[in-house]
């Protein structure tokens, strides 16, 4: 696998991550495949499910595809959705040197 702290082509997350964006996100994933990704979650006020498994999928995705997949920033309501819905992100935070 590669490297969890190469950097990566950024994709700054909108503030709510909700049904309606769920799209939004999972068509700028496609454009960022084949490339590592940076994922800038700093912003995140509010995250659905749907998001949390369209960002899961992309994870699958570009570690099947051996790139690297990380979360650069991230915000406390971020963290926190994340945690309710029950997800795991700690493997996918970029490491520092």
């Amino acid at each position: 696998m590669a490297s969890r702290n190469s950097a990566g082509k950024p994709l700054k997350l909108a503030p709510v991550l909700d049904l309606n964006e769920a799209t939004a996100l999972h068509n700028k994933l496609l454009e960022l495949k084949g490339a590592p990704i940076a994922i800038d979650a700093s912003a995140v006020e509010r995250m659905g499910s749907l998001c949390a498994q369209v960002l899961m999928a992309g994870a699958k995705t570009w570690e099947v595809d051996q790139l690297s997949f990380t979360f650069a920033k991230v915000s406390d309501a971020f963290v926190k959705a994340t945690q309710l819905i029950g997800v795991d992100i700690a493997p996918l935070m970029a490491k520092e040197i």
